[in-house]
């Protein structure tokens, strides 16, 4: 199917009525559409559009209480139990820095946005879903049992658009494929030269964009005194010794419009056919480990010292999970999270015969 053939939302809805059990994202992939356009079927049945105004959303949400908070991307899922707050809003990027829900949001990424209402049997589930210009999720906050209905139910009246079709416009994202292109040895001196001198793991991404180079191009490229490729199975060992030592750890997923963090310690790790799961009382994790093609450990210096992360990216070159020991500005990193990173298994290297 190409982007100009239009599937009908009514066809849209058969094809649930047919496949009860299929989730809708992957219903709408069998479909070749959007899991946005899947959504906006739905509009008058249930599901209301509504604007993505991250302020105002952000501000409402406080009043609604305790939700499940969810960011995906195609290969791992990151649920935490929480309310928002410490909301901090600005054109660029909102930050909500709760204790339970901790999120970086880019709000000029975020395109369309749902209130959905399902039924299923004597239930029913209500969330907001926000999607990207090409369709693909970039955040959703969904109501649990203690959530206030009543400040719900307002904040869905005013991020209602008048416009309530079922059908959404969907636009490609422009992906420069930067990862293709080879390193330049002049880039990658002038990367080492800026890492180096780092004082601030958030000043990477401006590192980045000077040297034009993507994540898995930095990391591969800087030397093995800044980053080693690691053995797949390190992941779950390192989940593992997390879970059983009581080592608190930092868990990152990100969708194009935001980023979602777990800080504290990890308890339940199941695997369960190709996923590894976390399950614990107000964090999930699933992460389906056979997309995780590269495992890395990577150091970057700060004012307080150098901090360790292990960063897992898929065959794609795009990063997956990022993991970090739990701490805040200022603090230096834990010497328990240092000791496991740098002793997980690492692939060896290859050296000139």
């Amino acid at each position: 199917m190409t982007r100009t053939e239009r599937v009908a939302p009514a066809d849209i809805r058969r094809a649930k009525e047919e496949n009860p059990s299929l989730r809708e994202r992957d219903l709408a992939r069998q479909l070749g559409i959007s899991e946005a356009e899947y959504v906006a079927a739905w509009c008058g049945q249930g599901t209301v559009r509504i604007a993505p105004r991250v302020r105002e959303l952000l501000t409402g949400l406080e009043a609604i209480g305790e939700v499940m908070a969810l960011t995906r991307n195609d290969s791992a899922v990151h649920e935490k139990i929480g309310v928002y707050d410490k909301v901090v809003t600005g054109d660029q990027n909102a930050l909500v820095l709760g204790e339970q829900i901790d999120l970086r949001i880019f709000p000029k990424v975020w395109a369309h946005g749902f209130a959905v209402e399902k039924r299923e049997g004597g239930e029913v589930r209500r969330s907001l879903q926000f999607f990207d210009q090409a369709g693909e999720a970039v955040h959703k906050v969904h109501l649990r049992p203690a959530s206030n209905l009543y400040a719900y139910q307002k904040l869905v009246e005013s991020l209602a658009l008048d416009d309530q079709a079922q059908a959404v416009d969907v636009l490609p994202i422009d992906d420069d494929d930067v990862e293709s292109r080879s390193v330049d040895p002049a880039a990658a001196q002038e990367l080492r030269e800026r890492w180096s001198k780092m004082t601030d793991v958030h000043q990477f991404f401006g590192i980045l964009r000077a040297v034009r180079m993507t994540r898995h191009q930095a990391v591969k490229s800087i030397g093995e005194d800044y980053a080693w490729q690691l053995d797949r199975d390190a992941l779950m060992a390192m989940l593992r010794l997390a879970a059983n030592d009581a080592v608190p750890i930092m868990c990152f997923v990100g969708s194009r419009g935001c980023i979602q963090i777990h800080s504290g310690p990890i308890r339940n790790i199941k695997p369960i056919g190709p996923w590894i799961n976390i399950l614990d009382e107000t964090f999930n994790l699933h992460l389906r480990f056979d997309h995780v093609a590269e495992l890395w450990a990577v150091r970057r210096p700060t004012k307080d010292g150098h901090v360790t992360s292990l960063e897992a990216y898929g065959e794609d070159k795009k990063l997956i999970t990022q993991f970090f020991g739990q701490r805040h500005e200022g603090e230096t990193e834990r010497a328990d999270w240092r000791m496991l990173a740098e002793n997980l298994p690492r692939v060896p290297r290859l050296t000139a015969a």
